[in-house]
């Protein structure tokens, strides 16, 4: 199975901050939004970085409560790891799995943000495809075939 078909499952929408954002504007999206990153753009909407709970939490835990007036600049991760549509989801999961990351922002040809795939949506996705094998496989056990 492909990114295009967990996209079109959950849809393409993705939240995002911009790079002038401190945050505490980045925590209240969140919040906002129940998830748990935020891709962070620059000009023209382009990709700058990610930024995620832990970003925040590891920010406040090092620097206090005034973390959050720090830039998002300061705390994202500006060397973002994305997928294409077109990669398997077999792809993704070595990806989170090795490169220890929850959330990959989902790029088209052009470079433009096309959705984004956090490790739950993996997760379900694959639940997904596991109990359509066990039924097929039990269908095929007990229709007496």
């Amino acid at each position: 199975m492909r990114v295009d078909a967990v996209l079109q499952a959950k849809g393409s929408f993705v939240a995002t901050v911009g790079d002038d954002a401190r945050l505490h504007d980045v925590a209240r999206l969140l919040w906002e939004h129940g998830i748990g990153a935020l891709v962070v753009t620059g000009g023209e909407r382009r990709l700058a970085g990610i930024v995620s709970e832990r970003d925040i939490t590891r920010a406040v835990a090092t620097r206090g409560v005034e973390a959050l007036d720090l830039p998002v600049t300061d705390v994202m991760t500006a060397e973002v790891r994305t997928c294409r549509p077109d990669d398997s989801v077999d792809l993704l999961m070595a990806i989170m799995t090795n490169e220890r990351v929850r959330h990959l922002p989902v790029v088209d040809d052009a470079g433009a943000l096309a959705g984004i795939v956090s490790i739950g949506d993996v997760v379900k996705h694959r639940l997904g495809e596991l109990q359509a094998e066990n039924g097929a496989l039990h269908e095929y056990l007990y229709s007496g075939r």
